[in-house]
């Protein structure tokens, strides 16, 4: 591939994001510096680090930005359901997100798996 923009795993964290975005939106006020902002940092990190792994030079480095992603997603993941306990969000307004956060998990799972042996 020439571009990290071609990657599927890539498109589906950026989509990933989209997703999340719409969950921290619903999020009451007192919120937007708080979990809202923490839900967005840890979906733009995903494909961030998918595109600036890629970007690198070795593929130890590589396979380190996809860690630090699906990390990311485990973290995005937890917020989400944070945000059902606490009441913000029932769960059919996070299933899109989670859905697409678990795709992307098995797809980071491969490709690490992939590039490590």
């Amino acid at each position: 591939m020439e571009n990290y923009k071609e990657l599927v795993v890539w498109n589906r964290g950026m989509e990933l994001a989209c997703a999340a975005y719409e969950v921290a939106l619903k999020l009451p006020r007192h919120e937007t510096y708080a979990l809202s902002d923490q839900i967005r940092r840890s979906a733009i990190s995903i494909p961030s680090n998918i595109a600036e792994g890629y970007g690198r030079n070795s593929t130890r480095d590589y396979v380190r930005f996809l860690s630090i992603a699906r990390g990311s997603r485990y973290e995005l993941e937890t917020q989400l359901l944070l945000c059902v306990k606490l009441g913000y969000v029932d769960e059919k307004g996070i299933a899109s997100a989670v859905q697409l956060g678990t795709e992307v998990g098995k797809m980071l799972n491969v490709m690490i798996s992939k590039l490590s042996e």
